[in-house]
């Protein structure tokens, strides 16, 4: 008899989150701020809207991407979204299951703080150096 191991999720979230903020700056930041934001009062697809706004310094695009892949492929025996070159189809798909809905939003909020983390981290550990 053999079990599935157990997958931390929220290592996943951490990994993915210093990732997003490999580039750290006030604007990068700001930006995940925002998508914060967007993500608790608008929810999963909002978000992905927001960022794709954000294109300006690419900011926006990478964070999308990033968090994309991340869907992709986590949880590892059941990817919460389907593999695909458009975000927009996958997201419509996994909205009719709320609970998985729900457990993506969770996800990318978890993924989104640690990016702010490691964001202001590395800025202050810039800052100390001068």
């Amino acid at each position: 008899m053999s079990t599935t191991p157990f997958e931390n999720l929220d290592i996943e979230c951490a990994k993915v989150g210093k990732e997003i903020a490999k580039k750290p700056s006030k604007e990068l930041e700001k930006v995940i701020t925002d998508a914060l934001s967007v993500l608790e009062e608008q929810g999963v697809y909002a978000l992905f809207l927001f960022l794709k706004t954000h294109n300006k310094k690419t900011e926006g695009t990478e964070i999308s991407n990033k968090l994309k892949a991340f869907l992709q492929e986590k949880p590892k025996q059941s990817p919460l979204i389907d593999k695909n070159d458009k975000i927009w189809q996958p997201l419509q798909t996994m909205a009719e299951d709320l609970d998985k809905l729900l457990f993506a939003r969770d996800l990318i909020r978890q993924t989104l703080i640690y990016a702010r983390y490691h964001a202001r981290l590395i800025d202050e550990e810039k800052e100390v150096q001068k």
